[in-house]
């Protein structure tokens, strides 16, 4: 697939980057749950690294995933579109965001598409979520997150949440994953949300 030209778009255009850190099944799901909405148009980076662990954790091959892909770019490919700020698009998800990425992310090292898409979304001012995969975190790592949450960017570490009760582990990347789209104002209901209707409220008075 190629890119399309930067005509005024009908659809928001989401780009999600898979690094080669573990997690690489939360990209896979978000790009899985992006492809059910209508009006989104996705665009994808598969790093190197990314498609070893791809194969290794999900057993799946990059055609595997860009079947439902919109838009394929490869890493090395620095002109692409989503490495221009006048190509409009509504965010960027990096999931999952390896320490490595992160760095060039946070130092300006934007010799690759994923540093580079990320840099745009930063100066743009739109919204980047890094789903950063790492632990345990060293004073390095917590000063280029929080160096990048200065910048703007969204540090999302893809930590499991279970009040809902998951009984597996599609469940809880699911949850994961419709918290992640939150954050770009895409709404999923792919599990029960605290409080609403299918949801699960606190018990007791305890404020601990």
């Amino acid at each position: 697939m190629t890119a399309e030209t930067n005509d005024c778009p009908t659809k928001r255009r989401i780009v999600v980057a898979i690094t080669g850190a573990s997690g690489s099944i939360y990209g896979v799901r978000l790009l899985q749950m992006l492809q059910e909405i209508h009006d989104v148009e996705t665009h994808l980076i598969l790093s190197r690294a990314g498609r070893l662990t791809l194969a290794k954790e999900c057993q799946l091959s990059p055609t595997d995933i860009t079947d439902f892909t919109d838009v394929v770019h490869a890493p090395s490919n620095i002109g692409a579109p989503i490495s221009s700020g006048s190509f409009r698009t509504h965010g960027m998800i990096i999931a999952p965001c390896s320490i490595r990425t992160a760095a060039c992310i946070a130092t300006g090292m934007t010799d690759e598409l994923t540093s580079r898409a990320a840099d745009v979304m930063l100066k743009e001012r739109r919204r980047l979520v890094i789903a950063i995969r790492e632990t345990p975190l060293h004073q390095g790592h917590l000063e280029t997150l929080t160096k990048l949450a200065t910048l703007g960017a969204i540090i999302f570490p893809p930590v499991p949440s279970f009040y809902h009760e998951p009984k597996t582990i599609d469940a809880i990347v699911d949850q994961t994953c419709m918290r992640i789209l939150d954050q770009l104002g895409v709404e999923v209901e792919a599990a029960p949300r605290w409080g609403e209707a299918g949801g699960v409220e606190a018990v007791g008075d305890s404020d601990d």
